[in-house]
């Protein structure tokens, strides 16, 4: 009998999420042979534009950035997969079915196709169908405050966990469910460590992505081994994201300086059958996904 590996999905508000907040454990676990899926719940489409070749692909233009992100999730994504057949972006309801929402004060929020205005049972009526069809056991969500605040995101941790209960119910119960997340304190020294900040780019630790309370991480990957498959997935993503020349920091378009982080953060929520490890307090320790499976 042929069985089959273990499986990790990774859910995400926009193209780009992905390999900024889980790229490396996405490269790491497909190097490792995991059976990886990334689903997408929008096009990105109220994205800002960094230089000039395709800034009227925005929404307040051409509206095409959408499309145009969809290539670039596509080569990041076959950039992560390293040696592996490119694994392809999967998006909730099919492309283009929810819309970004862009940030809570933008009137691209009242949109009613919008994400956050999206239907939380439809929505994780379709995420659950793509679970049981997996079978993933592990799933990736954001954690409540969604990264940054980002109501795409939030949306998403919302039918995420939706979607577990509605698999549970048809039949697969998710081993372990988690919070992708970016440790504060590890964030900021790194970026306090960074050297070679281009030219024009703001250095300010406290400024980046990472705001999550270090304490209450439950398990930390390294991603040292699988960098270069991290930084070739960040150059895809060239409408959103800078990589510096050195590779060690990249930019979105607020030229806020990031560090690369060597080590991706995740939260243990959930525990379902098939988990032989159990939540006591919050209290993990761990280094891998798949630990206690």
């Amino acid at each position: 009998m042929t069985v089959r590996p273990q499986r990790v999905l990774f859910v995400h508000a926009h193209p780009d999420d992905e390999t900024l907040i889980t790229g490396g454990t996405i490269a790491r676990y497909l190097r490792d042979g995991a059976e990886v899926r990334v689903v997408t719940c929008t096009l990105g489409e109220e994205g800002e534009v960094i230089g000039q070749e395709y800034a009227q692909l925005c929404a307040d233009a051409a509206d095409q950035l959408g499309g145009y992100r969809i290539l670039e999730l596509t080569q990041a994504l076959a950039a992560l997969s390293g040696n592996r057949p490119a694994i392809t972006p999967r998006f909730l309801g099919g492309a283009g079915r929810f819309r970004d929402s862009g940030m809570a004060d933008m009137p691209s929020s009242q949109n009613p196709r919008a994400f956050v205005n999206a239907d939380l049972s439809l929505a994780a009526e379709e995420l659950a169908a793509l679970i049981t069809d997996f079978q993933p056991h592990v799933v990736t969500t954001y954690d409540p405050d969604g990264t940054y605040g980002h109501p795409d995101h939030m949306r998403v941790h919302a039918v995420t966990n939706a979607a577990v209960v509605r698999a549970q119910e048809r039949g697969w119960d998710v081993p372990k469910l988690y919070w992708a997340v970016a440790g504060r304190a590890y964030a900021q020294a790194a970026a306090r460590a960074l050297k070679g900040v281009p030219e024009g780019w703001v250095h300010a630790p406290a400024d980046g992505l990472g705001r999550f309370p270090d304490e209450q991480i439950t398990t930390r990957i390294d991603v040292s081994s699988v960098l270069a498959a991290k930084r070739a997935a960040l150059r895809a993503h060239a409408t959103q994201v800078t990589l510096a020349a050195n590779g060690m920091a990249f930019a979105l378009s607020n030229k806020i300086a990031q560090p690369v982080l060597a080590e991706e953060h995740f939260v243990l929520v959930r525990t379902g059958a098939g988990c032989k490890g159990t939540l006591l307090d919050g209290v993990v320790d761990e280094t891998d996904l798949f630990a206690g499976l």
